[in-house]
């Protein structure tokens, strides 16, 4: 027992100081047009490439908990929103990551994407558009961890 004790520690003390320098981790994501929290979402890192994927859903209790995305295309289509990947084939470009797209599950729809994290990592400004980056929408995201 004594011996599993640093570990421990060792363990909680990493989860404490999580790298600020990337957005690898669970984010809250806040609705740009209402403020509220709308879900959390889990980036991950292989090969370079940036993905993210719904992990919970923030809504009201009358609403549907487990909905699917019904307006989505292709192989998305009917498929539960939680455990959804919104995020693909973002990269490193410079001090933001861009080159990839981001799912909307309320429309189906997919925008191209880039992030940048700000406020020492803390936060983590997404945007969506279509062509133009100034022709699109923009969130931000506080990290959980």
């Amino acid at each position: 027992m004594r011996k599993l004790l640093p570990l421990v520690l060792l363990a909680c003390a990493g989860a404490a100081f999580a790298d600020t320098t990337s957005p690898v981790g669970l984010w809250k994501n806040i609705d740009d047009k209402s403020g509220k929290p709308k879900a959390e979402i889990r980036i991950s890192e292989s090969n370079g490439t940036l993905q993210g994927r719904i992990e919970k859903l923030y809504r009201p209790a009358d609403q549907d908990q487990n909905p699917i995305c019904d307006k989505c295309e292709g192989g998305d289509k009917g498929k539960p929103i939680v455990g959804l990947s919104i995020i693909n084939s973002m990269r490193k470009d410079g001090d933001e990551y861009a080159g990839g797209t981001i799912l909307d599950p309320e429309n189906g729809k997919v925008y191209k994407s880039k992030m940048k994290l700000v406020d020492g990592g803390k936060k983590l400004e997404v945007r969506g558009y279509i062509g133009l980056p100034m022709l699109g929408r923009s969130q931000t995201w506080m990290r959980m961890e």
